[in-house]
């Protein structure tokens, strides 16, 4: 089961800080093979949703803005499970919680994301809908899509 934590940057405690840090560098640079300005700046505008398993290891994570800090739209980005804890469906439970997170403090439900091609099946199992075209960010395609 996995523990979920909605703060925004200020209330991160050092060690949350680099644990997400570390895992958004083991799965986007690393494992993605993909060397990109992951500190860009917006972390400090946007609200961290933080999964923790049974151990309390930070294993799951996700940042959301708010309407016009990034998107239009209110968005969810750097959407991101540890390799070793995929098979547990923590994906699912932290774009669940990061959607409730967005009705519950941004009080909208329109939400768009710039996701990575290959995962169109996982956004549209949460309700989300490719608009536009693919396009590549930081080498990797990917899709607009809008819930």
């Amino acid at each position: 089961m996995l523990t979920i934590t909605v703060k925004p940057f200020e209330t991160l405690t050092i060690d949350e800080l680099y644990d997400v840090l570390q895992l958004r560098s083991e799965v986007f640079v690393v494992e993605q093979d993909c060397v990109y300005q992951d500190m860009d700046g917006k972390d400090r505008k946007a609200l961290h949703v933080i999964g923790s398993d049974e151990n309390g290891k930070i294993v799951a994570y996700t940042r959301l803005f708010e309407a016009g800090d990034y998107f239009e739209n209110a968005s969810i980005g750097r959407v991101v499970v540890s390799k070793e804890a995929r098979a547990f469906g923590y994906g699912h439970e932290i774009m669940k919680a990061s959607i409730a997170a967005i009705k519950t403090y941004y009080h909208t439900e329109a939400i768009k994301i710039s996701a990575q091609t290959y995962l169109r099946k996982f956004y549209n199992a949460h309700g989300f809908t490719q608009i536009g075209t693919e396009y590549l960010e930081d080498g990797i395609p990917h899709i607009a899509m809008i819930r």
